[in-house]
């Protein structure tokens, strides 16, 4: 590697990193301060907080980690044309495509890192943090249960034990149980245990020897029923609303699970729209590192005259209208308006063929002209506003000012 080649790979590879660190730190803002409530607040440990953390961290890097290949060009090319590096660079017989070449080896790396993330790191992190979450609630489940005393944290139930013995052992046990509107459920049972269910990720009571009161809303029924085992399962809302705040983003599959389930359901006559949008978003996503990473150079060059901030807003709005443009995609695709398939590759398709347009018109030095446009065009919108406004307030008369110091003498 020349070593032009490896000042801009490493002045990619900095501001590459900073980008990633900055944006998955913004994305976890909304779960660190949750994490906080519920380690303050409901006895979740600080070890298990981080835990979710790192979990979820997969998620977010599928976009964080194109969108910084996007930034590090765009920055690196704004500096050295700003510091007038891209001129010198010229005039020593260095094209635009030979200083782009550590820019498509880094935009590689960063679509292999990836595929990484999409196919391997976001399904363990998916079945980690479900893990991670049925430990917390299994433990809370035994911490909270304390003897002689009625605890209500269990949704639509109030439990009674006398004593407890080995942490999910109850002894006469009371639960006072109102899930079904209007009719109210009394058991009482001389043990009570405890069971975690690994496979469902749920946690059940199990009461041996002892009666069931059941009386209806109305009162013209009480039956009473003698039982050796019976199970209930518990309920606990905190939990619960943790469950539902953090699992939003976790609902990926590894790559086989979901070919096997479109396989399975196409052969029992089930649409299939939904996960296809999903397996091909597993691949355009990706893609997106390829295509960034070569526009941000040329987004670089031009936003030059802008001065550093140009750049970034221009990325900015390009990234934008990017995840809009899959995001409106994504949902044809799943309803069949679109090709399933099709449907994810239709925002690359924009941005490479805008890509392709930047790259001519770097190489030819021409003018950008549209973007020109766009810049008057806004411009005299904000003029155009600018003087309707003045032209409005100064209709209006201005009440005089009175002094407060006007009948001293």
């Amino acid at each position: 590697m020349k070593t032009i080649h490896r000042y801009l790979f490493i002045e990619l590879l900095k501001i590459f990193s900073i980008s990633v660190v900055f944006l998955t730190t913004i994305f976890l803002l909304e779960q660190m301060l949750y994490m906080s409530q519920m380690i303050a607040n409901r006895g979740m440990t600080f070890l298990e907080g981080l835990k979710l953390m790192a979990f979820t961290c997969p998620v977010f890097l599928t976009i964080s980690l194109p969108f910084s290949v996007l930034v590090a060009s765009v920055a690196l090319f704004n500096q050295i044309c700003g510091d007038n590096e891209y001129v010198a660079m010229k005039t020593s017989g260095w094209s635009f495509f030979f200083l782009l070449r550590p820019v498509i080896l880094f935009s590689v790396l960063a679509f292999l890192a990836t595929n990484f993330v999409v196919f391997y790191a976001t399904p363990w992190g998916t079945h980690s943090f479900r893990e991670t979450i049925f430990n917390i609630v299994k433990n809370r489940a035994h911490i909270d249960i304390k003897p002689k005393t009625f605890n209500r944290d269990f949704q639509n139930l109030v439990l009674y034990a006398n004593d407890k013995k080995a942490g999910n052992i109850l002894i006469d046990v009371f639960v006072s149980d109102k899930s079904k509107e209007g009719d109210s459920t009394i058991i009482l049972a001389r043990q009570g245990i405890i069971i975690a269910d690994p496979k469902t990720f749920k946690i059940k009571l199990q009461f041996q020897d002892g009666t069931v009161h059941d009386v209806t809303k109305d009162g013209k029924s009480y039956n009473i029923l003698d039982f050796d085992r019976y199970e209930r399962y518990l309920e606990i809302p905190d939990v619960e609303r943790l469950k539902k705040k953090l699992t939003v983003r976790h609902k990926d599959i590894s790559y086989g699970e979901l070919v096997k389930k479109i396989a399975q359901d196409k052969a029992e006559g089930k649409n299939t729209d939904r996960d296809e949008v999903r397996l091909s978003k597993k691949f355009s996503i990706p893609f997106a590192c390829l295509i960034f990473g070569v526009l941000g150079a040329t987004l670089g060059i031009k936003s030059n005259r802008s001065g550093k901030s140009g750049g970034m807003i221009v990325s900015i709005f390009v990234v934008a209208l990017y995840y809009i443009t899959m995001i409106f995609s994504q949902n044809l695709g799943s309803h069949g308006l679109l090709n399933p398939i099709f449907s994810m590759w239709i925002p690359n398709i924009w941005v490479s063929v805008l890509t392709f347009y930047m790259v001519w018109k770097t190489v030819h030095e021409t003018p950008f002209t549209v973007f020109t446009n766009c810049g008057n065009f806004f411009i005299s919108g904000y003029e155009f506003f600018r003087n309707y406004y003045k032209r409005f307030t100064s209709g209006k008369k201005r009440p005089k000012a009175s002094l407060p110091f006007k009948n001293i003498a």
